[in-house]
């Protein structure tokens, strides 16, 4: 499947495959001038990728283990098509994992609207990024030291940084990890929930190393542009607590009231 059908898909399944029911939610809010911006350098990211290609002039035959840096050169492999597979569409379904945080919240039509956006704002800021550095930087990838063009990777072999599977995966486990503490600070099942997150997003990065797919500097790359923008976007969204004292000067002093 071409890399940017895989794309669409991730769209069309973040936006569409959320559930039909109204939702809401205390933790975060939308402001339209605010999300005007926000929304704007989201889509110029998002479409900035389709105006940069850089491609190699010609297909290497042969490529020296000895000029990969030394981070990299020790964690090398062969390419593997199960766990390319598999890691690759892993990295799509961990961005469903924000839907946790949507599903609980069932009382108002303001929950769904908000974090559509505030996903969607956040995919297409990682999607943009992490893409438009793949277009533009030719490395690699990690199976080219050790044999040729796999079949079906003939316009992909060179697009090795950052690794994108990865950066979806710690978009949906900051992404939810943010969120979910927030809505739910009580929850007993906050911390084993974000740490079974951030397990499985590392399982991927992981598995793009071990395919052959990435280096280890493509994924820890990905999983910072991921991070950056899980966090940043619910965190341009968090409503402030809410004020539950108040101060009342009076002519003898001053009453603390405070609200339980």
């Amino acid at each position: 499947m071409h890399t940017r059908t895989k794309k669409l898909i991730l769209f069309l399944t973040v936006f569409c495959c959320l559930p039909i029911n109204t939702f809401s939610q205390n933790a975060y809010s939308v402001d339209a001038q605010k999300d005007i911006l926000i929304g704007t350098l989201s889509l110029a990211a998002g479409i900035s990728p389709f105006f940069i290609k850089n491609e190699p002039e010609n297909t290497p035959a042969a490529l020296d283990k000895n000029t990969v840096n030394l981070i990299d050169r020790h964690l090398m492999f062969s390419r593997s098509k199960p766990l390319d597979t598999i890691s690759d569409y892993g990295g799509y379904g961990l961005t469903l994992l924000p839907l946790m945080c949507v599903i609980p919240n069932i009382k108002s039509s303001h929950t769904l609207l908000t974090y559509s956006i505030m996903y969607g704002e956040a995919v297409l800021l990682t999607y943009g990024t992490v893409s438009s550095l793949k277009n533009a930087i030719i490395r690699y990838r990690p199976y080219m030291y050790t044999g040729g063009v796999p079949a079906g990777k003939e316009k992909d072999y060179y697009n090795s940084f950052p690794s994108g599977s990865t950066s979806l995966a710690f978009l949906g486990a900051t992404f939810f990890s943010v969120t979910y503490s927030r809505e739910f600070p009580e929850s007993e099942w906050r911390l084993p929930l974000i740490i079974g997150s951030y397990a499985l997003a590392s399982t991927v990065g992981s598995l793009r190393i071990a395919s052959g797919s990435h280096f280890l500097t493509d994924v820890v790359t990905g999983a910072a542009l991921g991070s950056l923008y899980g966090w940043l976007v619910p965190r341009l969204h968090q409503k402030p607590h809410a004020q539950n004292y108040a101060l009342i000067p009076t002519g003898n002093g001053l009453i603390v009231s405070l609200q339980f």
